[in-house]
């Protein structure tokens, strides 16, 4: 057998090999099991839930501030880290108010709708 048909040969064989195991990946298991725990919780902080916990807190946090009269040091920073945390978690509500969703990647919908308006054939 000459070189080059056992460099063929082998080419060939690592072919088949990589294209028998494509199914095999893509066959994965199941999720890891704190997956369900993590995507409920953030399903929770970006839901409607977060949407009151942000406007309590900043309705709090602002409230001792304004209000508060001597607070002292530490009392002052916790009321900033509440009404920051207040506004970070009421940050994807706000978002979601001026009408960005998320990232949408593909085809443009224009696009779409015309070139399904063009019979085929």
């Amino acid at each position: 057998m000459s070189l080059e048909r056992r460099l063929a040969l082998g080419f060939v064989t690592c072919a088949a090999l990589v294209m028998a195991t494509h199914p095999a990946i893509a066959g994965g298991g199941g999720g890891l099991p704190w997956e369900g725990p993590l995507q409920q919780i953030q399903q929770s902080i970006t839901g409607p839930v977060a949407g009151f916990i942000a406007l309590a807190a900043v309705a709090v946090a602002g409230g001792m501030l304004i209000f508060g009269g001597e607070l002292n040091d530490f009392a002052r920073r916790l009321m900033y880290v509440v009404l920051v945390a207040g506004i970070l978690l009421g940050a994807t509500q706000i978002v979601g108010l001026f009408g960005a969703s998320g990232a949408s990647i593909g085809i443009d919908p224009t696009e779409a709708s015309s070139s399904e308006s063009v019979p085929h054939g």
